[in-house]
């Protein structure tokens, strides 16, 4: 591996860690040379999935793109980057699982604002305001109004006393 700073070819590995649930792996490392260290990430490469643009182009499916328009979408909001790299490597494998050759972009987009929509009202409204296209304030407010009912629905759900329980308890197996 060359050194990013003086490009050398002699570097050792000081440190190696697995990452992403056993998907790869970090290593620092040290150059001979100059002594100063950095850090290389080793993935395995996996078949390449396309993804289908509204246009009609193909293009390989980039999971940097995902993790950049979630974190213009989450700018300013309290949201962490790590949470944000764990979801588009979700959405990636996701993708890689489905195990077709191309995916359309819309589905994509529509994984990351429901995962946005859990996670931060303001992140999910900016993204759909970008990816759905809305052109004027007013599909902009019946997106948050939407939103707002779901949130409310979704409070009254969990709220609720169970009257009959999902799963019969062992007192009413009896």
């Amino acid at each position: 591996m060359r050194c990013p700073y003086c490009g050398a070819k002699e570097t050792k590995v000081v440190d190696s860690r697995s990452i992403q649930d056993g998907e790869g792996i970090r290593r620092r490392r040290e150059c001979e040379t100059c002594r100063r260290r950095f850090t290389t990430f080793e993935r395995a490469e996996r078949v390449t999935v396309f993804v289908l643009k509204r246009d009609g182009r193909r293009e390989p499916f980039d999971r940097t793109k995902v993790l950049t328009g979630m974190l213009r979408a989450c700018e300013g909001r309290p949201v962490s980057r790590e949470t944000l790299e764990r979801i588009a490597e979700e959405i990636e494998r996701e993708m890689l699982d489905a195990d077709k050759p191309a995916v359309p972009s819309r589905e994509i987009g529509d994984r990351v604002i429901e995962r946005l929509r859990t996670l931060d009202d303001v992140a999910y409204v900016r993204f759909a305001s970008v990816y759905r296209r809305m052109g004027d304030v007013d599909r902009l407010l019946e997106e948050i109004h939407a939103l707002k009912a779901r949130k409310q629905y979704e409070a009254e759900l969990a709220s609720q006393i169970l009257l009959i329980p999902l799963q019969p308890t062992e007192s009413s197996r009896g």
